[in-house]
């Protein structure tokens, strides 16, 4: 079945964004450093963030991917952070950065209008 964005009984074209606790701080933290270190295996599309604990580096791998996905931000591993140390990263060989994208600007803009962190 195909979409035709009338039928009302959806939401995938709505224009709502649904967001966690965990991917608003991301998003807030990207508001502050424009951006982050991000690495993964060789071999795994999964990436690894370790700049803070406050939630595990499994639940930061699934913020990142489902952030991305929303079209939020962009991990790009063609581009490591320069002068970075990435020494807690070591064993992870693809080194990256995370940014925000001109839509996840746009949100963090209209949360931060909201008062919403």
């Amino acid at each position: 079945m195909t979409c035709n964005g009338n039928c009302g009984n959806c939401s995938g074209c709505s224009k709502a964004l649904e967001l966690t606790q965990g991917e608003l701080d991301m998003l807030g933290m990207l508001a502050q450093i424009p951006f982050l270190p991000v690495a993964r295996k060789a071999d795994d599309m999964t990436p690894v963030y370790l700049e803070d604990n406050l939630y595990s580096r499994q639940d930061y791998s699934l913020i990142l991917q489902v952030l991305e996905k929303k079209g939020l931000i962009d991990l790009d591993y063609t581009k490591p952070l320069k002068g970075f140390d990435m020494a807690a990263y070591q064993d992870f060989p693809v080194h990256g950065t995370v940014a925000l994208t001109a839509r996840g600007q746009t949100v963090v803009e209209l949360l931060d209008k909201q008062g919403i962190q």
